[in-house]
């Protein structure tokens, strides 16, 4: 299995640089049903994690070139 490309970006929602990953096939699914879109391979998905205890993560979605490309945050729920 490949290793997923990071990297570390600007995050609108925990307004602090965070490390962000590459969608997975399954997220990217989901992603592109709720877009209406054929193509979401530009999203990059923050993974800064918000609870300790419980491991929930931000999930805030982004682009490489634009840290808020929707008007209201879109986050991506986990997807099994």
């Amino acid at each position: 299995m490949a290793t997923q490309r990071t990297k570390n970006q600007f995050c609108w929602t925990c307004d602090s640089y965070q490390q962000h990953r590459q969608l997975n096939k399954a997220e990217q699914d989901a992603l592109k049903e709720r877009l209406g879109r054929a193509s979401v391979g530009e999203f990059w998905l923050c993974v800064n994690v918000l609870d300790p205890d419980t491991g929930t993560q931000c999930r805030n979605l982004r682009t490489g070139a634009n840290k808020k490309p929707f008007a209201r945050p879109i986050k991506l729920p986990v997807i099994e």
